[in-house]
């Protein structure tokens, strides 16, 4: 461990995850997929930085969310229609984020306004020909499920900054 501040390591992090978010948010926009790849490479972060960012306990126990969050998606998956990619990478991401009652309340709030937002958005911009335009060839345009990679992408990269900033 590098002895960086909780704050200080959420910032690394942040850096070091948002060219993946960025390709999770045009990969799920474009093909309504979230590659394996993307959801790897997230996993890789924190398995390769996380020793040292973390105090190692603290790394290590957030490998258990990994592994509760995989096994609810599972779940979802098989009876609620919720994407296998949306699945892998919200377990991907779970070991980004603390804890702590409050950081699961915070999760939970973040989750919310983001899924409302992103649906929100995406649905009206869907409905303006000029943008549509602009990107025609998305699948998501035509699509009736909603591409949920933007607001898992938007609640993990808010939570670390929040944490990295306010916290």
């Amino acid at each position: 461990m590098l002895g960086l501040s909780i704050p200080t390591a959420a910032l690394v992090f942040l850096v070091l995850i948002t060219p993946i978010c960025a390709w999770v948010i045009y990969t799920d926009l474009k093909y309504m997929k979230i590659r394996n790849t993307a959801v790897l490479s997230l996993l890789a972060v924190f398995a390769i930085a996380g020793p040292f960012l973390l105090p190692l306990d603290m790394w290590a126990w957030r490998w258990s969310h990994f592994a509760v969050v995989l096994a609810v998606g599972i779940v979802l998956n098989m009876v609620a229609h919720f994407g296998a990619g949306d699945a892998k990478f919200a377990a991907a991401a779970a070991p980004f984020f603390g804890r702590a009652y409050g950081d699961v309340m915070l999760t939970l709030i973040l989750l919310s306004a983001f899924l409302l937002g992103a649906f929100v958005t995406h649905r009206l911009a869907r409905s303006i020909p000029a943008l549509r335009a602009m990107a025609p060839d998305w699948v998501s345009w035509t699509r009736k499920d909603f591409p949920m990679g933007l607001a898992l992408v938007g609640t993990l990269w808010t939570y670390l900054l929040i944490v990295a900033f306010i916290a």
